[in-house]
C-alpha cells in the first residue's frame, strides 16, 4: 500500500500524463519545457515505479524533442529549430536549443515588447533549458545511456554561447534572460537573478555524469562554460522575495552539495553557507508578505510550490552535511535554521490538496505546472536527488 502523499502524487501524474496526450498512440501532444522537465523527474522516481513509469519517462523526452526542437506549426520556417537536416536532427535534438512551448508565436524583430504579453510568447528561456538538462542527465542515470548526457551537454553548450555576452564597455559577462526560437537574437535582454548560479551547478552536474559514464571525450567540454557562469555570480545579490526563486537556490544548494560529496565539485569555502543564508534571508522576508494568507484566487501555485520543493531538499541536505561539516560551523547552522520552516511545506501542500482551491482559476490556467509540481513537492526524490546510475547499457 502506498501512503497517502505517495498516493496522490501517482494519481497527480496520471491525470497530467493523460491530459497532455503520453502514453496513448495518435494523442496529440501538448509540451511545455519546465513542466515536462519536472514530470520526467517525478516518472523516474515515483516510489514503486517501474519500467511503465521509465518507459513512459523516455517517451515523453521524445516528445519533448520532437515538439519543442521543432519550429511550431504556425511558423513559416520548418524543421529542427538547429538548422540540421532530419537525421542529423534526430541524433542531436538539442544542438541549437529548444521552444518554451508558450501558447503564441515570439515576438518579430520590428514589434516592440509588450511585457504583459510577452508571458504568453514562445521563445527560449534559460532556467527552462538547465531544468531540462537536468530532466535529461537523470534519464542518462537511470538508464546508463551516454546520448541522453550529451543531449544535455549539446543544450548547455548552446545555451551558454547564444545566452551570455561581453557588454561593450564592461569586462564582466552577462546573460540574456529569454532569447528568440533559433537563438538569434534576445528577446528580454535583463539576466535572471539566479541564471549564472543554476547554469554553473548544471554544468559541472552534467560533467560529473559524462565521466561516470565514460563518455566525458565524445561532445562538448563545459569546463569554459562553468567558469564563465561561475564568474557571473553575484554572492552578495542571491536573496529573493520570490518563492520560486527561494526553492531554486535550495535546490541549486542542494546540487552542490552532492557534487561535493561525491568528490566531482571541489569544496568551495563558504559557498554553501553563502547559498543556504541567501535562501534564508528570502525566506524570512516573504514570511512578512501577504502572499500565504490570500485566497487561492490570488495565489499562484506553482509558485508556492517550487518553494515547497526547495523546502524539502533542506533535510536532505542536514543528513549529507551531517557526514561532512563540524558541529557549529555556519552551513549547519543554517540548516538547522531553515528546517525550523518545514511546516511551511507541509502547509501550501495541505492547501493545495483541497479539492475546493484547486478550482479556483489561478490553479486551473496553469493546470499542468500546477499539478506536477505539486506532485514533485509530495514526491521530491525523483527531482532533487542525483538518480543512481542504473544497470542498463546503450547498444
Amino acid at each position: 500500500m502506498l501512503e497517502p502523499r505517495i498516493r496522490q502524487a501517482v494519481e497527480l501524474m496520471a491525470r497530467f500524463t493523460e491530459r497532455t496526450g503520453l502514453g496513448g498512440e495518435g494523442s496529440t501532444q501538448r509540451r511545455y519545457l519546465w513542466t515536462d522537465a519536472f514530470a520526467v523527474c517525478n516518472l523516474l522516481g515515483l516510489p514503486g515505479a517501474g519500467e511503465q513509469s521509465l518507459a513512459l519517462a523516455q517517451e515523453l523526452v521524445d516528445h519533448v524533442h520532437h515538439l519543442l526542437g521543432r519550429h511550431r506549426a504556425d511558423d513559416n520556417r520548418t524543421g529542427w529549430i538547429s538548422g540540421l537536416d532530419a537525421s542529423e536532427g534526430e541524433a542531436h535534438p538539442t544542438f541549437r536549443g529548444l521552444r518554451i512551448g508558450k501558447p503564441l508565436a515570439e515576438r518579430t524583430p520590428l514589434e516592440r515588447i509588450d511585457e504583459r504579453l510577452e508571458w504568453d510568447r514562445d521563445g527560449q528561456y534559460f532556467h527552462y533549458l538547465t531544468k531540462w538538462m537536468h530532466a535529461l542527465d537523470q534519464v542518462a542515470r537511470a538508464t546508463r545511456q551516454p546520448r541522453l548526457n550529451l543531449w544535455a551537454r549539446e543544450l548547455a553548450d548552446a545555451a551558454h554561447r547564444a545566452f551570455t555576452y561581453s557588454p561593450r564597455g564592461s569586462t564582466r559577462r552577462r546573460m540574456h534572460w529569454k532569447m528568440s526560437i533559433d537563438l538569434s537574437r534576445p528577446l528580454v535582454a535583463s539576466m535572471g537573478q539566479h541564471d549564472p548560479l543554476d547554469g554553473w551547478v548544471t554544468c559541472v552536474q552534467l560533467e560529473a555524469t559524462a565521466i561516470a559514464l565514460d563518455s566525458h571525450g565524445s561532445g562538448p567540454d563545459l569546463s569554459r562554460a562553468a567558469a564563465d557562469f561561475a564568474s557571473m555570480i553575484d554572492l552578495d545579490a542571491l536573496a529573493t522575495g520570490d518563492p520560486l526563486g527561494i526553492g531554486g537556490l535550495l535546490f541549486d544548494a542542494y546540487r552542490a552539495e552532492q557534487l561535493t560529496s561525491q568528490g566531482a565539485l571541489r569544496a568551495q569555502r563558504g559557498l554553501l553557507e553563502t547559498l543556504l543564508t541567501a535562501a534564508l534571508v528570502s525566506l524570512q522576508q516573504h514570511l512578512t508578505l501577504p502572499d500565504l494568507r490570500a485566497p487561492a484566487s490570488r495565489r499562484l501555485g506553482f509558485r508556492e510550490l517550487g518553494l515547497a520543493i526547495g523546502l524539502a531538499a533542506v533535510p536532505l541536505m542536514k543528513r549529507d552535511v551531517a557526514q561532512r561539516l563540524p558541529h557549529g560551523s555556519v552551513a549547519r547552522t543554517r540548516l538547522e535554521q531553515l528546517a525550523r520552516f518545514a511546516p511551511l511545506r507541509a502547509e501550501i501542500e495541505s492547501f493545495w490538496l483541497r479539492p475546493e482551491h484547486r478550482q479556483a482559476r489561478s490553479w486551473l490556467d496553469h493546470l499542468d505546472i500546477s499539478d506536477v509540481m505539486l506532485a514533485t513537492s509530495l514526491a521530491p526524490e525523483g527531482f532533487l536527488v542525483f538518480r543512481p546510475l542504473g544497470a542498463a547499457a546503450e547498444p
